[in-house]
């Protein structure tokens, strides 16, 4: 199953370190399979607010995408992201084939102690 790695990027201080980090991250993404679905793109806000920027990195799987976050070649140019940007960074893992959003639907009545029928 599919794993990404989402950055909100709020804020941003100009530095020669960005650029650096920049050109230099997708040689750490390569030896887990990882690649750049959205980099450093305005997002159209629909709901809500959403200052900054958004980066989507997919991963085959979530252990490759831990890996990459972990390894000593990603934490080496870290920081000159860090020292310069302001904002969040997780992992999460995509659906798995054949999701039915139903079943989530479910799960959550039950466990809100109310399992009727669907509207379907």
């Amino acid at each position: 199953m599919n794993a990404y790695a989402i950055a909100h990027l709020r804020e941003f201080r100009p530095h020669p370190d960005v650029p650096r980090y920049i050109e230099r991250i997708q040689a750490t993404l390569a030896p887990y399979s990882g690649r750049f679905l959205v980099h450093g793109a305005q997002v159209e806000v629909l709901e809500g607010s959403w200052p900054g920027d958004v980066v989507v990195i997919g991963f085959p799987d979530l252990a490759r995408a831990r890996a990459w976050y972990a390894s000593p070649a990603y934490q080496e140019v870290l920081p000159l992201r860090t020292r310069h940007i302001t904002g969040d960074c997780v992992i999460v893992p995509g659906v798995p084939a054949g999701y039915d959003p139903a079943e989530t639907a479910a799960k959550v009545r039950e466990a809100m102690g109310h399992p009727e029928a669907t509207d379907r």
